[in-house]
């Protein structure tokens, strides 16, 4: 327990140093869409980590922000690498901090625009690979930390770097926000996005209604039939988050576009929901309908999550840590990383509330707990080779 007590003490005296951290990474505000902002971020982070690690780099991305990877060399360089993920693009737009600045307050709760989703992740992890530096501890295998710019919009420039890593790895840990309690994601949700376009005839509905046939009723019949989809006891849920349509009240609506939202607990779920909408049939002669499939994620299935949060009990459990395993029906890279097959732990973020929130927060108490758990679990969690 020698380097467990040595890390432990590095971390209290450090909690300072690690709020500043989070205050730093806070305040740079890094929305999905804004490229210049998500590049200089990039850069920023590399600069940061630079002294402390092996090698941090840039990783190039032509129509998107860049990528950060960050390496840390250990003694047996043969071993299968441990690899950490963690994103620095969020949800909120420019100007947000002027309505929700970082701050402390006396109810334990440290707040600020992503600090929970998952800025004070990242700052766990820079302060983990300076403890190991300060410290001179060296891991039994190679630590990947990569840091991407798009998984709120999709992940859809970082898969190929994040699929590259995972499978040289023995086994993934997400430090995404956990569920309340400070409790593991141990399954998710897979998700697909759907579109559907529904044409009709136009007409005036004052002089010749009956010349017309409106894709807002056809759409009106293809909701009931998607919501009616709906499988709670089963976990499938269907949603028509978005419905747009019609040109003016005197016209009969020659058109409708929605959105759907499809999640479920397993890959044979999604996929029969998903084949189901796509075939789709009009209820109104001569109205169309066309139905496009787009971004989602394959759940995370326990059957690669239960093996490594069994270990990772074990070793909260020596440090006095319990840790606890959960559901969640919303995504993270860890669903694209679990489906090939690679033991994944996640939700292993600081405990807090109010992801994608006004209220978004971390409990202050729990941070350095969290973050001497992570520094362990890269010492000892190691799924068989």
């Amino acid at each position: 327990m020698v380097r467990s007590e040595a890390l432990q003490q590095y971390f209290l005296q450090a909690e300072d140093a690690i709020l500043s951290s989070i205050e730093s990474l806070v305040e740079q505000e890094t929305p999905s869409t804004d490229v210049d902002r998500l590049d200089s971020f990039a850069k920023y982070l590399c600069t940061m980590f630079a002294p402390i690690a092996d090698q941090a780099e840039i990783i190039q991305v032509p129509n998107g922000g860049n990528h950060v990877r960050v390496q840390l060399h250990a003694k047996s360089p043969k071993l299968p690498p441990i690899l950490i993920l963690t994103h620095f693009d969020t949800v909120w737009p420019v100007g947000t901090l002027e309505q929700m600045p970082f701050r402390q307050d006396e109810d334990g709760k440290t707040y600020g625009p992503a600090i929970f989703d998952m800025k004070s992740s990242i700052a766990m992890m820079e302060h983990i690979f300076r403890a190991f530096k300060d410290l001179n501890l060296e891991p039994n295998r190679h630590v990947v930390l990569l840091a991407t710019a798009d998984e709120e919009v999709g992940s859809t420039t970082s898969m190929p770097l994040l699929e590259y890593e995972a499978k040289r790895a023995n086994c993934v840990l997400v430090p995404e926000p956990p569920l309340p309690g400070g409790v593991l994601k141990t399954a998710r949700k897979g998700s697909r996005m759907m579109d559907i376009h529904i044409g009709g005839i136009p007409a005036h509905s004052g002089l010749e209604i009956e010349k017309g046939v409106s894709a807002i009723e056809e759409a009106a019949h293809q909701i009931l039939i998607l919501q009616a989809m709906t499988d709670l006891e089963a976990g499938l849920t269907v949603n028509t988050g978005i419905v747009q349509g019609g040109t003016n009240s005197n016209v009969v609506a020659p058109h409708v576009d929605m959105q759907v939202d499809v999640r479920a607990w397993t890959r044979e779920d999604l996929a029969s929901a998903v084949t189901r909408i796509q075939n789709l049939s009009t209820k109104l002669q001569g109205t169309t309908i066309h139905v496009s499939s787009k971004r989602g994620r394959p759940p995370l299935e326990e059957s690669v999550t239960l093996p490594v949060f069994d270990k990772a009990r074990e070793i909260a459990s020596r440090l006095g840590i319990d840790l606890a395993r959960g559901r969640t029906g919303g995504g993270s890279d860890g669903n694209l990383i679990g489906a090939l097959g690679v033991p994944t732990l996640d939700g292993l973020g600081v405990p807090g509330a109010g992801a994608h929130a006004i209220h978004e927060h971390i409990e202050t108490d729990q941070l350095i707990p969290r973050t001497w758990l992570i520094s362990e679990l890269i010492f000892g969690l190691v799924v068989d080779d």
